[in-house]
């Protein structure tokens, strides 16, 4: 990190900085990532359609629900509850405010005018402070998306393994990882405890909370990979319920 000063950090203007490294290389790529899928995940959760095929349901559609009185998507139904746990996640919290809000773009780095920090206490930020709610309808949804991923195994009654299983198979774990390596877990599980040799039940809580802590370091690798896979996974079901491509079944 550059040595500069509070004061001059002040005075120097947006994306002005003595850093002499390509800092802006990691909010451009975050705003490529982000916005690639946000465009994708909005046209996909509209189209109300092509979301299942065989035994495989998109991840963008579970838990499906289905009623006469919902005209439109039913993924608009669930889809609040990932996005609201992923908007509210500490590590997005940090890679959309510089990516997008250029706030600040980066370490170091002068932003827009000068600003009066007040956290996350005003609307729509305090609303941030929901992601421990989110974590455990993200949970329920986990459980959900496991179910899939068994009934993903059944051909007509019949135990199988196709493209598409492990497809669901691999981007389940993925999303797991994501989950369950969230700060908010990681609090539940053992954080809130301030004695791990004190009172019945603390050297499981210590074992659990040092398992979620080992996850917890690549939480930001867990986002990214779980972002990806449940795009892909929902392309891989689109084009196989369009007659695109062709599911093989490898057992």
């Amino acid at each position: 990190m550059a040595n500069l000063s509070p004061a001059s950090a002040l005075k120097s203007g947006f994306g002005v900085t003595q850093r002499k490294d390509s800092w802006w290389l990691q909010p451009l790529l975050v705003a490529f990532g982000l916005g690639n899928f946000g465009v994708y995940s909005t046209w996909a959760a509209f189209q109300g359609n092509n979301y299942e095929w065989g035994p495989y349901l998109s991840p963008f559609y579970s838990p499906l629900f289905l009623f006469k009185w919902w005209p439109l998507s039913p993924a608009l139904l669930i889809l609040w509850a990932p996005l609201g746990f992923r908007a509210t996640c500490y590590y997005y919290r940090k890679s959309y405010y510089r990516a997008f809000f250029g706030d600040p773009p980066a370490c170091a780095v002068g932003e827009f005018g000068e600003k009066k920090y007040s956290g996350e206490t005003k609307f729509p930020f305090i609303l941030q402070n929901l992601h421990r709610f989110f974590l455990y309808v993200a949970i329920f949804v986990i459980v959900v998306l496991w179910w899939d991923v068994f009934k993903a195994f059944w051909f007509d009654g019949k135990f199988g393994i196709g493209v598409g299983t492990l497809v669901m198979f691999f981007n389940t774990t993925f999303l797991s990882l994501y989950t369950f390596s969230c700060h908010s877990f990681r609090h539940l599980v053992g954080g809130k405890r301030d004695c791990f040799s004190c009172g019945k039940g603390a050297k499981t809580e210590y074992k659990v909370w040092s398992v979620v802590s080992m996850l917890n370091e690549n939480h930001m690798l867990w986002a990214w990979i779980s972002l990806t896979t449940v795009g892909l996974t929902d392309v891989y079901i689109r084009l196989c319920a369009m007659g695109v491509i062709t599911d093989i079944r490898i057992f």
